[in-house]
């Protein structure tokens, strides 16, 4: 294989990982569009993000161990060879509920792909470079997920069904270029990956601290944009600013962070992020300064890239068995956790807002360090 040929599907891994966070959240930009153009409401049309969501999370607990029994790059192939499908499915659909359908279909597909695309980044990456490795990745990700908004929002401007022909075409080139050639997974014995040995101990201590990670950090940014309209006033538009700081600030300092996470170690950078991020969780949901909440909203995106960076690199560094199996059940624990996190947190926020920030908080404060402590990274 020639140089030039590694380093583009390289670069095709880090392109994977963008697209699985920005196909999910295309939409959430262009709901009314979509609800006018199918005859149905905006919370309606809403549907669209949990149907991608809850299937994505759920298929995650054993993709990555069905992944790695196929072969990865067979099974990254045929993941977006489904993704190409259910996104054109996605842009003709008529109905709401085909519509529904087509997301889900596209959820279980990027499931496919992201725990396989950070196993084959371990695989070819020396273990005291995984950190920085994986915080690019996780830079790629949150800029995935910061620009969908945008583009969905550009997309809704001409036909919000555009979006989808885009995600098919890149999701067909990323299909197409494939993984780089070492990637394939050993196994003791030449046995066959076991979901058994992805849902240990360890492996589930780090499922919860991703789950609590994400559920109480980036998964609370529904919160915050109703504390900026009910304490602020701001508009949509000024939302959608002040909600993108977080990411901003993620993709700006992901590499670095998993730079010092190679020098400290997984569970230090984990225990020492947790309740910095609570403490930021507290501030964004009671400081009276738009001003103020912006810089901590800011930081808040920092403290998630120490402990999602960490997450990951726990798993990929370690030397148990089915680590792509393992990493794909932590991914599923973290999505989990934002798509729970309105659930449980909108009924309590109607009834007392600040609870709705502490509560979270002093969840990640105190468990995620007490999972953490005694586990050897």
């Amino acid at each position: 294989m020639s140089a030039r040929l590694a380093r583009l599907r390289i670069g095709a891994l880090y392109a994977g990982g963008f697209l699985g966070p920005f196909g999910g959240g295309v939409v959430s930009s262009m709901l009314p569009e979509m609800g006018a153009d199918l005859g149905v409401s905006t919370g309606s049309a809403a549907s669209t993000l949990s149907a991608y969501l809850f299937p994505f999370a759920l298929a995650m607990l054993v993709s990555g161990t069905l992944g790695a029994r196929w072969g990865r790059v067979r099974t990254v192939r045929l993941a977006y060879l489904l993704y190409v499908v259910s996104s054109l499915l996605c842009a003709v659909a008529p109905t709401l509920d085909l519509l529904l359908g087509a997301r889900a279909l596209q959820g279980i597909g990027n499931s496919f792909t992201t725990p396989l695309l950070l196993a084959s980044l371990a695989a070819v990456t020396p273990r005291e470079r995984l950190g920085r490795v994986l915080g690019t990745f996780g830079a790629l990700q949150a800029a995935g997920q910061t620009s969908a908004p945008l583009v969905g929002g550009l997309a809704a401007e001409f036909d919000w069904r555009y979006a989808f022909v885009v995600l098919a075409v890149v999701a067909a080139i990323l299909g197409l270029v494939g993984l780089p050639a070492a990637t394939s997974p050993s196994t003791p014995g030449g046995r066959p990956e076991r979901l058994r040995d992805a849902l240990t101990v360890p492996v589930l201590r780090v499922a919860v601290v991703a789950l609590l990670g994400w559920g109480a950090l980036g998964g609370l940014n529904f919160l915050v944009a109703f504390r900026a309209e009910d304490t602020f006033g701001l508009s949509s538009t000024q939302r959608g600013l002040l909600l993108t700081v977080f990411g901003v600030a993620g993709i700006l300092v992901a590499r670095r962070v998993g730079g010092l996470i190679d020098r400290i170690g997984p569970r230090r950078a984990i225990v020492g992020a947790a309740p910095v991020g609570a403490v930021l969780i507290a501030l964004a949901g009671t400081m009276p300064s738009l001003v103020v909440v912006g810089l901590v909203w800011a930081a808040a995106g920092v403290a998630s890239q120490f402990i999602l960076v960490g997450v990951n690199a726990a798993v990929l560094g370690s030397s148990g068995a089915n680590r792509g199996g393992a990493v794909s059940v932590v991914q599923s624990f973290r999505f989990s956790g934002a798509a729970f996190a309105p659930l449980a947190l909108t009924p309590l926020y109607g009834v007392h807002p600040t609870l709705a920030f502490v509560i979270p908080a002093v969840l990640l404060a105190v468990v995620a360090p007490l999972v953490m402590t005694g586990r050897k990274t």
